[in-house]
């Protein structure tokens, strides 16, 4: 017999309505864990300068520098169903390649400042993953970012090597965020 499991998934600060997943079964037997990590930061900047920096597929370049090209595959940005593939140097391909992504957006929420993509299809191993952002007024004009993230077990790598990698990456996006506002900043000073 198989044995059922009720899984409880915690909430990402409101970005998962746990009332609506809450008492899921699923088959234990044939299901592996998955791996989980997060990392945050504070970004000297208010709230909605934040957002307009992370939301939108066109400036991921801005402030993840790994990232070259992002292109709408389908659907509208903002809208869940939205698919766009990001490619650049994220991860190391042995062959020197860039790496690829093929991203779906689960679910935007621009009054709760958060978002959930997952990982579709790609050639770094990360196929089914789900990241999840989300932006909280930290006051006096900052904001914290929260970055969690949800990967299935790699074979061949080690759990925290994997989950220490990606907090390292996303982190480093994070410090970032500042810098590209700054920029937009003065680019649009410069044209007036």
């Amino acid at each position: 017999t198989l044995e059922l499991q009720t899984i409880t998934y915690t909430t990402f600060l409101g970005i998962i309505n746990p009332n609506n997943i809450d008492n899921m079964a699923v088959k234990k037997e044939g299901k592996k864990r998955k791996w989980h990590g997060s990392v945050s930061g504070i970004v000297d900047s208010p709230l909605d300068k934040v957002w307009t920096i992370v939301s939108q597929s066109k400036r991921l370049s801005q402030w993840m520098p790994m990232v070259e090209r992002c292109i709408d595959l389908v659907g509208y940005e903002g809208v869940p169903g939205y698919v766009r593939l990001v490619s650049g140097f994220m991860f190391p391909q042995q062959d020197g390649e860039r790496s690829w992504i093929k991203e779906r957006l689960v679910a935007m929420d621009s009054t709760s400042h958060s978002y959930v993509y997952k990982m579709e299809a790609s050639n770094v191993g990360l196929d089914g993953s789900i990241n999840s952002l989300k932006l909280i007024d930290y006051g006096d004009g900052s904001t914290l970012v929260n970055w969690s993230f949800e990967i299935d077990p790699l074979e061949g790598t080690l759990e925290d090597n994997i989950i220490d990698y990606l907090g390292f990456l996303y982190k480093s996006c994070i410090n970032r965020i500042q810098g590209a506002i700054e920029d937009a900043n003065k680019k649009v000073y410069e044209t007036c």
